[in-house]
């Protein structure tokens, strides 16, 4: 399989690389990330209640989010967080490490995109590049080809509250 970064590289998706600490919540990100410029984002894998449809949703790191309202912007009865084991298989990874980045191994295309509008209002993100020790600034456009290059659309929607 094709090396994450020499993917980004072959596809012009440029990128600022800062490795740091490992972190696993939006509070240790803080603390022991530097100050990037950039969205800071939190991550949502997701799944449905009868774990066919898997989710990954996108919304400012600071935002609470009303998961009850959310399953009717997914359309879904219910939904749950995914296990770490569902979370290694769809995308690949480790928990701490979710970001939209994480779709590079969604080769199979089981992994629905949403992003909360007021985070896609930005024009630059800060995502985990498939580990939590390191932190890209990507700006929108390459974001845009990156989820080109992958197959995976991008649904931008209204996260409740």
């Amino acid at each position: 399989m094709t090396d994450f970064f020499e993917f980004l590289d072959t596809h012009d998706i440029a990128y600022v690389r800062h490795d740091h600490p490992a972190v696993y919540t939006v509070e240790e990100a803080d603390r022991l990330v530097p100050d990037l410029p950039g969205a800071k984002t939190k991550n949502l894998f997701l799944r449905d209640d009868k774990g066919k449809r898997h989710f990954l949703v996108l919304v400012p790191s600071d935002k609470r989010v009303n998961l009850k309202a959310l399953k009717n912007v997914l359309g879904v009865k219910r939904i749950s967080f995914g296990s770490p084991e569902r979370l290694k298989k769809h995308l690949g990874i480790e928990p701490g490490a979710v970001s939209l980045l994480a779709v590079f191994n969604d080769g199979d295309h089981k992994v629905e995109v949403f992003m909360d509008r007021d985070l896609w209002a930005a024009e630059t993100f800060l995502f985990h590049p498939l580990v939590n020790t390191s932190t890209l600034v990507i700006e929108k456009a390459a974001i845009e080809r990156f989820l080109e290059a992958t197959g995976h659309a991008l649904k931008v929607v209204d996260v409740p509250s």
